[in-house]
């Protein structure tokens, strides 16, 4: 059986997160410059997140939570995997027809439940229209993400992690022709999105096909593994339920304040960089590794790629936050204020961008963490844990909306966060050596968040000088990029001196990638 390369994979898969998310924010930057903050722009991110909402359950999330374990045991014992992947194809095609179906149906309660704010304005019926165009993409993406839990399950990580471009790759691409060509951008928008998702799932599908795993859409069986994967996904999906009621509790909150959907979405967007380049890469790996090892009784393999997990995550995330937290309106005022967005909007974006930064490492540590539970086909604990974040983000979101406005919901989701963090660190305690840090991690952590201070201390003195610079739009791009480069670098060189990572590691980590074949 091959064996999963971890860092390898991580590698793979964070350069096309990377490419994805750099894309997205291209992407934002255009929807904020052709749209702007405003009606049009809440009416299309609350349409655009009802099939994002349901993606959680039947795609990245719980199916594939329950799905990629079973998947990659089937597989590492031989075990008839690509009967069993067909099976949960079929099974989940159909759940999604009926879905959608029922989605397009009843789109205006949908709507009325999920952004409750947008009642009895030009809004509503705006988020209905688009809803309806966009919502197909949830039966598109869905099905991709099996097609990429098992590729990613057998080690072939590369088309899965680049399938996620093509949606950025068309939304620019739709929006730039029809600037061309003429016409509304936002129509030429929400018409992409279903487009891409055809795109996705073409892609997989002929990766896979390639990689050996060939599945064909046929006639739903219910068998015993099916009732093993539903009694798996159930607790998962509603964790995952909890997750997005989150969500929709921020986004309804938000509704009843002009502007403040769009605001909190495109700090979302911005932090989202960083957060999917890391969790997502160790999560999309981790967990089959994780699976995999655990079938095998490696209990000593399991604890090193857990352990290297959250070194790696941390090492990149915990600067990632800093700077969010320290320069987060040079870095919204160069990417987003232009055309219909404003000084006003990037100061009012600016400042979700760092309340989500101080939650940034919570959230790559829940990927990091999930994992330890999901591999063990335990969704239960973390559904339960998800409820106590549930209940304490819906408390500060309606509780302090009155008191600080439209930000709560930021503020709600960073303490929730955190809070889900501290709940699976603490549940994964029962779960012995395999599932605790070693003591190489615990040796770098310290040194990973002074190099950081190390680095936020130097990108706040650069900022001062650089003001000036930040402002004029000819140069405000390049003087940017030196002051995020200033950051790297300092960063590079704190780290390397207080230990925490080594240059040695990282050349033979690229020494090992280009020939690990």
């Amino acid at each position: 059986m091959k064996p999963i390369k971890l860092i390898s994979g991580v590698l793979t898969v964070g350069f096309w997160t990377m490419m994805s998310r750099v894309l997205g924010v291209v992407r934002e930057m255009m929807i904020l410059a052709y749209i702007g903050p405003g009606p049009v722009m809440d009416a299309f991110v609350a349409a655009f997140r009802l099939p994002n909402m349901f993606r959680r359950f039947f795609a990245e999330g719980a199916f594939n939570a329950a799905f990629v374990p079973l998947f990659s045991k089937k597989y590492e014992g031989e075990e008839d995997p690509l009967i069993f992947a067909r099976d949960a194809l079929n099974g989940l095609a159909v759940v999604l027809l009926i879905l959608s179906a029922l989605a397009l149906l009843f789109m205006p309660a949908l709507v009325y439940a999920t952004a409750g704010g947008f009642a009895g304005d030009a809004r509503f019926d705006l988020t209905v229209g688009y809803g309806r165009i966009v919502f197909p993409y949830i039966f598109l993406i869905s099905l991709a993400a099996l097609f990429s839990g098992a590729l990613n399950a057998t080690g072939h990580f590369a088309a899965a992690a680049a399938a996620p471009v093509l949606l950025n790759i068309f939304v620019v691409g739709f929006m730039v022709l029809g600037s061309v060509v003429g016409g509304e951008a936002i129509v030429w928008l929400v018409w992409a999105i279903p487009v891409a998702g055809a795109a996705q799932l073409i892609l997989v599908w002929i990766a896979a096909e390639r990689a050996g795993i060939r599945v064909r859409p046929g006639r739903p069986r219910w068998t015993p593994d099916m009732r093993r994967l539903l009694r798996t996904a159930i607790p998962a999906a509603l964790a995952g339920g909890v997750m997005q009621i989150n969500l929709l509790v921020g986004q309804f909150v938000a509704s009843g304040f002009e502007k403040a959907v769009g605001w909190l979405y495109a700090a979302d967007r911005l932090y989202q960089l960083p957060l999917g380049v890391v969790g997502i890469a160790v999560t999309v790996v981790l967990l089959p590794d994780l699976s995999r090892k655990l079938k095998a009784r490696d209990d000593v393999g399991g604890r090193a790629a857990f352990s290297r997990s959250g070194e790696l995550s941390l090492a990149l995330t915990i600067p990632a936050s800093v700077a969010l937290v320290v320069i987060p309106l040079p870095l919204v005022s160069v990417l987003f204020q232009r055309g219909a967005t404003s000084s006003a909007d990037s100061a009012a974006i600016a400042l979700a961008v760092a309340v989500y930064g101080l939650g940034l490492p919570s959230f790559v540590l829940q990927k990091v963490f999930q994992p330890l539970f999901f591999a063990r086909e335990d969704t239960r604990s973390p559904f339960n844990y998800a409820v106590v974040a549930m209940i304490l983000n819906a408390a500060i979101a309606i509780g302090l909306a009155p008191v600080l406005g439209w930000i709560a919901p930021a503020i709600a989701t960073t303490v929730a966060g955190w809070t889900m963090a501290l709940q699976l660190f603490l549940g994964s305690r029962k779960m012995g050596e395999v599932a605790r840090f070693d003591a190489r991690f615990y040796s770098r952590v310290w040194r990973i968040l002074a190099a950081s201070a190390v680095m936020g201390g130097v990108l706040w003195a650069a900022r001062i000088p650089l003001s000036p610079f930040l402002l004029e739009p000819w140069v405000r791009g390049f003087a940017l990029t030196f002051l995020i480069a200033i950051g790297i670098v300092s960063y590079g060189i704190a780290g390397q001196a207080l230990g925490a990572f080594r240059l040695s590691e990282i050349r033979g980590l690229l020494r090992r990638r280009r020939n690990k074949d």
